[in-house]
């Protein structure tokens, strides 16, 4: 059974960076592209980022291009979000996810 959990989120100033990380066991990690989503307080679920099944190729949205960066560990079969110079705008619950299946889930806060 398919099982993503989502850390490291938290409570940062802007300008600030955290490192989102999720642990994906329960199936052959390395077979799929993986991604990270965001919903904000009162709005939609948005896509954030993907990465492809080997690592080689990363897509973000256009918001955070040069800010964020995503990586995977096929060996420890993590996938991460670095976010660098966070902005108030980014605050929301961070989803790791696997085509439609998504973890619970962690909150990052942008405030000063």
């Amino acid at each position: 059974q398919v099982q993503l959990v989502e850390s490291g989120g938290g409570l940062v100033q802007p300008g600030g960076s955290l490192r989102l990380s999720c642990a994906a066991p329960g199936f052959t990690f390395g077979d799929y592209y993986m991604s990270w989503h965001r919903q904000a307080p009162g709005k939609g679920l948005e896509w954030v980022s993907t990465v492809s099944d080997d690592g080689s190729q990363t897509y973000y949205v256009d918001s955070v291009k040069g800010r964020f960066t995503i990586s995977r560990d096929n060996i420890k079969s993590m996938v991460y979000l670095q976010m660098n110079d966070l902005k108030s705008e980014d605050t929301a619950v961070y989803y790791c996810s696997k085509e439609s299946t998504s973890g619970q889930g962690t909150q990052v806060t942008v405030s000063s």
